[in-house]
């Protein structure tokens, strides 16, 4: 039998691919949209708003927020590459989606979601660098290197993105067109490929490894390194400011491996299937949101730039008086 990424010819008759992921409570429907809606809305307004603040105040032009606004960014385009499609089938109760379209999805989904990976990783090593060799930190996190640290996470998770999908588009489906959830997602997908999908699940397996473990081991050698020096410091402010600059980077890494991990290593069943799709949404639709709030409250000068930004708003607005 010929391997899945071997086919000579992609035998596949299906055209569009049906999303189940909440047709089974229609009750909810309403609810559901409602608090999606709501969720994407503020998602796209605090990282639109957290990139804003990056690029117009000079005090955010550091290395740190630097990589902020990118994560914002990439928040951006990933919560809105899945919850229109979402939110349109909870309104119209429309569910299918095209070949096409979920090809495309699956493609912007795996290389956002992997060049964030990567990029909480460059966010650690910022930290590390800022807070274990701080006086040479000018000098090793230059313009230069930021640049070369984020073209490099966004040409590794295209490139691993292009790869996945065009293995899994590369397949039959020819048998059924039925995804038990609401995102073109690699394992429904395989799941229902009438071919052997073997030499995918390998190639799977290794791409994602390969990305997220050293992205992992990244930013655990640098949070162990962190601690360390901040155990070493002798007053209560030092390590209060030291703390306080990572904890936020922290909680937003802890989210987002732990939701993952938990989706890609729980084994497929039917009794597990709705806790991997309430799972999957979290970190594709609420994460994002929570980001620019995890970020903002913890942090002084966004929360003082905020301010100062509503203030200019809200004065603009009163008419001057003859």
């Amino acid at each position: 039998m010929s391997m899945g990424i071997l086919e000579d010819k992609n035998l596949s008759l299906v055209h569009e691919f049906v999303l189940l992921g909440f047709s089974d409570r229609p009750y909810q429907s309403v609810c559901l949209f409602v608090v999606f809606l709501i969720i994407y809305t503020v998602s796209v307004l605090g990282n639109i708003g957290i990139v804003y603040l990056v690029c117009s105040n000079k005090i955010f032009h550091t290395p740190m927020y630097f990589f902020l606004s990118n994560l914002s960014f990439i928040d951006v385009i990933y919560a809105s590459d899945i919850a229109p499609k979402m939110l349109v089938g909870l309104y119209f109760n429309k569910t299918s989606i095209s070949y096409l379209s979920c090809a495309v999805q699956l493609f912007i989904f795996c290389a956002l979601g992997s060049t964030e990976c990567i990029l909480f990783a460059v966010m650690a090593y910022d930290r590390y660098v800022a807070i274990c060799n701080p006086l040479n930190y000018n000098l090793i996190m230059q313009q230069k290197m930021c640049l070369r640290l984020m073209i490099g996470a966004y040409s590794t998770g295209l490139f691993h993105s292009l790869i996945e999908t065009c293995c899994t588009f590369h397949l039959s489906f020819c048998e059924s067109n039925v995804l038990h959830h609401f995102v073109c997602d690699f394992p429904p997908l395989l799941s229902i490929s009438c071919t052997d999908t073997t030499i995918n699940e390998i190639v799977l397996l290794i791409f994602s490894s390969s990305l997220t473990v050293p992205s992992i081991v990244v930013i655990l050698g640098s949070y162990v390194s962190i601690f360390i020096t901040i155990l070493k410091l002798t007053t209560r402010e030092g390590r209060q400011k030291a703390y306080s600059t990572c904890i936020s980077h922290m909680i937003a890494v802890t989210l987002l491996y732990s939701t993952v991990l938990y989706v890609y290593l729980t084994p497929k069943s039917p009794s597990s299937r709705d806790n991997v799709n309430m799972a999957t949404v979290f970190y594709t639709v609420v994460l994002p949101m929570l980001n620019p709030l995890i970020y903002s409250l913890r942090n002084k000068d966004i929360k003082l730039a905020i301010k100062r930004s509503f203030q200019t708003v809200t004065s603009s607005r009163i008419p001057l008086t003859p």
